[in-house]
């Protein structure tokens, strides 16, 4: 009887050995995320809560946030991959192991008009912040954003990486529409 509970003890050593390392939780903070309303602080948390290894989603309207914790990093980066989806950006950190992608598709160069698509746009406060973001983007003169409308024409001579900078920077994940 001995001899079998130690072969068990064993088996269940080698087992635990084998497994590898257990992937750490990580608990995540945005920062700089688009969220005007109590729609978008919503919408932020439905996106968050719908990714496998998310738990504790929330939001803060007023500091831009949102938390959650994630089982892992490949997790956290599924749950970013998740919001740059719904049209939403923001700043994880640095050095995190997981970000937001930069899948815009922008060029570098002087352009006269470039149009922006996939961007979170769901109200009136939504266009507010879209056009607060892109006017000190230097010589950008004009929009034509609509609420609840996700594509923008953005007019001008402006340099396109910069436009795209800054509205991530405010919290819109952007994609460049080449067809326009």
């Amino acid at each position: 009887m001995n001899r079998v509970l130690a072969l068990v003890g064993v088996v269940a050593v080698a087992t635990l050995a084998s497994a590898g390392p257990v992937a750490a939780a990580e608990k995540v903070e945005l920062k700089s995320v688009h969220m005007c309303c109590d729609g978008c602080a919503d919408e932020v948390a439905a996106i968050l809560g719908k990714v496998e290894g998310v738990s504790g989603v929330s939001t803060d309207k007023k500091a831009k946030s949102a938390a959650f914790t994630a089982a892992d990093a490949k997790a956290a980066q599924r749950a970013l991959d998740a919001l740059a989806e719904g049209g939403f950006h923001g700043d994880a950190g640095k050095d995190k192991g997981f970000a937001f992608k930069d899948d815009s598709g922008v060029k570098a160069g002087t352009v006269k008009a470039l149009t922006v698509t996939g961007f979170h746009n769901s109200c009136g406060g939504c266009v507010k912040s879209f056009r607060e973001a892109i006017k000190d983007v230097k010589g950008v003169t004009g929009d034509n954003a609509k609420s609840k409308v996700t594509t923008a024409q953005v007019t001008g001579e402006f340099d396109a990486a910069e436009l795209v900078k800054a509205l991530n920077k405010a919290g819109f994940h952007v994609k460049v529409d080449e067809k326009k």
